[in-house]
């Protein structure tokens, strides 16, 4: 129980094809000893995809961590001035959150979750599934790499011969990713092969 009293924020954006992973992860982190408090992005509150329709995904959520999933901005600001949480992971995090974490931009729940956690001084891990990593969103994932309190799951490309610019994380990584990033350190290898 390597978690074992400590507060964590589990943010999931809409990566649907991964949601199946995040579900997995928040397990592993309640299995682990951790309080889950569940936020979500608005696509993953409204939207039914051929992923699965979105009141199964929160219903789960709510299974496992027995929280009602934080699902609007006025919902995830009181993490700032409450500063309840130990840490933060986005999982997954697509590459529009990606690129409004980087730019400052404070839309949704997850984003606003981040903002009114970094202003703690309090860390935030990524753990990253997009098609544009190394294209249109790698000038942010750069920014991100330097921004202090700001730690990332190892990730790869996930099909290097028909998605070129794709990465995901392995999410496998992300319980130990945690566990380093509240020691102030991000694991390593970060990129894998």
């Amino acid at each position: 129980m390597r978690l074992n009293g400590k507060k964590i924020g589990f943010a999931i954006t809409g990566s649907f094809c991964t949601l199946d992973k995040a579900i997995n992860e928040l397990q592993r982190f309640s299995a682990e000893g951790a309080e889950v408090f569940p936020i979500i992005s608005y696509s993953v509150n409204d939207f039914d995809t051929r992923f699965g329709k979105a009141s199964e995904w929160k219903n789960k959520i709510e299974i496992i961590t027995g929280k009602k999933p934080i699902a609007s901005i006025v919902e995830a600001e009181p993490i700032g001035p409450k500063s309840y949480l130990d840490i933060i992971i986005v999982l997954p995090c697509t590459g529009n959150t990606l690129a409004k974490i980087a730019n400052g931009i404070t839309d949704t729940p997850v984003t606003m979750a981040v903002k009114a956690h970094l202003r703690n001084n309090k860390p935030v891990v990524i753990s990253l599934s997009t098609n544009d990593a190394l294209s249109a969103n790698a000038k942010n994932l750069g920014i991100l790499l330097n921004t202090r309190n700001i730690f990332f799951v190892p990730f790869s490309q996930d099909d290097p011969y028909k998605k070129y610019t794709s990465m995901i994380a392995k999410t496998e990584l992300a319980v130990d990713t945690v566990i380093e990033a509240m020691n102030g350190s991000q694991i390593q290898p970060l990129i894998i092969v």
